[in-house]
């Protein structure tokens, strides 16, 4: 992902600046979301393996990254909380 995108891209609801997931990350994520246990900001059901995301600086939300177009709704985010072997800082 082009670096002046990432530098100017933040969470739509907290402002909070976003990185790219690390591969550490998004293997857990899509191990949660394998054995379907994780949901969006709207409450359905995430079924689709992330190929990529940004993540909030605070580490608290996940946006997927399709394409290299990254989406920044909330109603798609993932909320870490949710993942229970979610690497943490």
């Amino acid at each position: 992902m082009d670096k002046r995108l990432l530098d100017i891209l933040c969470c739509p609801v907290t402002k909070s600046p976003v990185r790219l997931l690390a591969e550490n990350e998004l293997l857990a994520l899509n191990r949660a979301i394998a054995a379907d246990q994780v949901l969006n900001g709207a409450g359905a059901r995430v079924t689709g393996a992330f190929s990529g995301g940004l993540i909030t600086r605070d580490a608290r939300t996940i946006y997927r990254v399709e394409d290299d177009i990254p989406v920044m709704l909330a109603d798609e985010a993932v909320a870490t909380s949710q993942l229970t072997d979610f690497p943490r800082s």
